[in-house]
């Protein structure tokens, strides 16, 4: 695996580290809290050839606390590309760590965190197996009010746990990393790739909501900062990105000079990827996999 990219010092707020403090696993131990469990990956036949997965319960220390957080890495023994891969509002349950062993199948080493760890351990809220609309406003008046509290502060101090514990990990490679996100943590990638630009190599965002808003925080507003290469798999008529904000985020990413691809996914609604809800679409969530599987396959190479 060729070096970290240390291209310029990296952009994080409120003093989170000194410039060009090299990354170490300090203060970001992470503890087992469950028996390592086997995964069989499957996946459509456009989407194979993929191996098994194991997965692991960890604890990671934060400046604030503990984050309960999920780890997969191929059941080869060996060191992989380390990906950070963001939860959507609902949060790390079942059908999240399937996708990160699914992720992983490809030969990657994925951490998907528990970024409401402030509001306790995962589910924070009651959760149904099955999300319908119904249920969906009594979730979000829980949920939304967590969310709202994680400022971009808070998104960056927490990234460097994260992905402090994950550099250190015995199953991630050196080298650049990855970071995905669905809903919300579509904004959280995209906030992780502008402060570590040293590490992150490229991140990708599906069903993003609220990347550009008029408020002096908009996460579009870093996006100057970023060096990863970027894909963007936007919703159809999603309330939470309407098109003329697809529009201005394009033209960001555009006038940065970002390498990039945003689209559309026609038909597709908000939440399309994630299986345990209503808003599943499995098309687009299959057309998802395989641009998110080519884009770090061709960013981070995963050998080594």
């Amino acid at each position: 695996m060729p070096p970290v990219r240390r291209a310029r010092t990296p952009v994080c707020r409120g003093g989170l580290r000194e410039a060009g403090r090299m990354w170490k696993a300090v203060d970001a131990e992470a503890e087992a809290t469950s028996p390592l469990e086997s995964a069989e990956v499957t996946t459509l036949e456009e989407d194979s050839p993929v191996i098994a997965a194991q997965g692991l319960s960890v604890d990671i220390t934060t400046p604030d606390g503990i984050a309960d957080s999920y780890v997969s890495a191929p059941d080869d023994g060996a060191r992989h590309p380390g990906v950070l891969l963001y939860m959507d509002a609902f949060g790390l349950r079942p059908s999240l760590r399937a996708m990160a062993d699914r992720l992983a199948g490809h030969g990657y080493t994925v951490l998907v965190p528990n970024v409401l760890y402030r509001h306790g351990r995962a589910p924070v809220v009651d959760l149904p197996d099955f999300i319908d609309p119904s249920q969906r406003p009594e979730l979000f008046q829980q949920l939304l009010p967590m969310v709202h509290e994680l400022t971009p502060d808070l998104v960056l101090r927490d990234a460097d746990a994260y992905l402090a514990w994950l550099t250190a990990y015995e199953r991630t490679t050196d080298g650049p990393m990855g970071t995905t996100g669905y809903c919300m943590g579509a904004r959280l990638a995209l906030r992780t790739a502008a402060g570590f630009p040293e590490l992150i190599g490229a991140a990708a965002g599906f069903h993003a909501g609220g990347l550009v808003t008029d408020g002096p925080d908009s996460p579009h507003l870093v996006v100057g900062n970023v060096t990863a290469e970027l894909y963007f798999g936007h919703a159809d008529d999603d309330p939470s990105l309407p098109p003329e904000q697809v529009e201005r985020f394009e033209q960001a990413l555009t006038d940065a000079g970002i390498t990039h691809r945003c689209e559309v996914y026609s038909g597709a609604h908000h939440g399309y990827t994630q299986a345990d809800t209503a808003s599943y679409d499995e098309q687009a969530a299959e057309r998802h996999w395989r641009e998110l599987v080519s884009l770090f396959d061709r960013t981070l190479t995963p050998t080594g």
